[in-house]
């Protein structure tokens, strides 16, 4: 992430009310442009947004991304709508970003996380959903999907994803994936996320068997994939050109209508790495997109689902 100076810091913080729509963007009203379906945010304020008690403020890294941070870094690119992924920090407590998206609903639409261990976790689904909120963050890794079957909660959230239109946004690797795709089969009806090709590439090569358990996911007609997190696979290193032949493969199997991107902020903008490297490599980079492709992944698909 780029090193923020303190004067940047004292006039970015802490102004979220008082960002203008328009500011950053020129004359670009913000339903116009592109939407990045993938951010996470949090504030310094340990007051009024706790941490919750599994993690610790050394984990906090960094020490603050809020808005008008994230709105610096989206600035000249054409990004002008965002999807809010709970962050981890603050666990099932999703007021801070529920907060962002009540400051700036053109703007802003929410992923939320919730306990699925306690009653009720239906209802308050719905009750997120009134607020913004259009999926629910589920950690689908291997020790999580393997309980799955036997959980109530997990069954009532697949159930009434399918019922509201509320998404199950699975940040997974691949070995889950054919839990999630017996889900999928279970729950037709239910729409499924899948974040960031499922981690397919984060060793440094794209594994052929690994990739396979991805597209065939895209026979389960609700499934979704976010290109995303380019920071973070095959050779990590911009302008991410490398993982075109994933891409395209991913495009071929899912079709445009059914990917989002996303930059996966603020870990996106660290280092070599910046936002408008991850926005290139769709808008630029990719020759086998056409223009409609490249309108559906950087907006349309975001854009039918979260922002209806």
């Amino acid at each position: 992430m780029k090193t923020l100076s303190r004067r940047r810091f004292l006039t970015t913080t802490g102004t979220l009310a008082m960002t203008p729509a328009l500011s950053l963007f020129g004359e670009t009203p913000v339903g116009e442009g592109l939407i990045d379906a993938h951010v996470h945010v949090w504030t310094s304020d340990r007051e009024k947004y706790p941490l919750s008690s599994k993690f610790s403020d050394k984990d906090v890294v960094p020490a603050v991304f809020d808005p008008a941070i994230l709105l610096a870094e989206q600035a000249g690119t054409g990004v002008t709508r965002t999807v809010l992924i709970q962050m981890s920090f603050y666990e099932f407590d999703n007021r801070y970003m529920l907060d962002v998206i009540k400051a700036d609903p053109e703007r802003f639409r929410g992923v939320a996380i919730v306990d699925d261990s306690t009653s009720g976790v239906g209802e308050r689904m719905k009750a997120l959903a009134g607020k913004g909120v259009r999926g629910f963050r589920l950690y689908a890794f291997p020790d999580k999907t393997a309980t799955w079957g036997a959980s109530e909660g997990i069954q009532e959230m697949w159930k009434v994803g399918g019922e509201e239109g509320l998404a199950m946004c699975c940040l997974t690797d691949p070995e889950s994936l054919p839990v999630i795709q017996e889900m999928c089969k279970k729950y037709p009806e239910t729409p499924v996320v899948i974040d960031h090709f499922a981690r397919v590439g984060m060793t440094g090569t794209v594994d052929e068997k690994a990739l396979g358990r991805l597209l065939a996911l895209a026979e389960c007609e609700n499934t979704f994939v976010k290109i995303s997190a380019f920071y973070a696979l095959g050779r990590k290193k911009p302008p991410y050109t490398d993982l075109a032949p994933m891409i395209r493969r991913v495009r071929d199997a899912f079709g445009s209508k059914r990917l989002m991107w996303g930059s996966d902020c603020p870990y996106q903008v660290q280092g070599e790495h910046t936002y408008k490297a991850s926005v290139d490599l769709v808008q630029e980079g990719l020759d086998f997109l056409s223009a409609g492709e490249k309108a559906d992944i950087m907006k349309g698909t975001a854009e039918k689902f979260f922002f209806r």
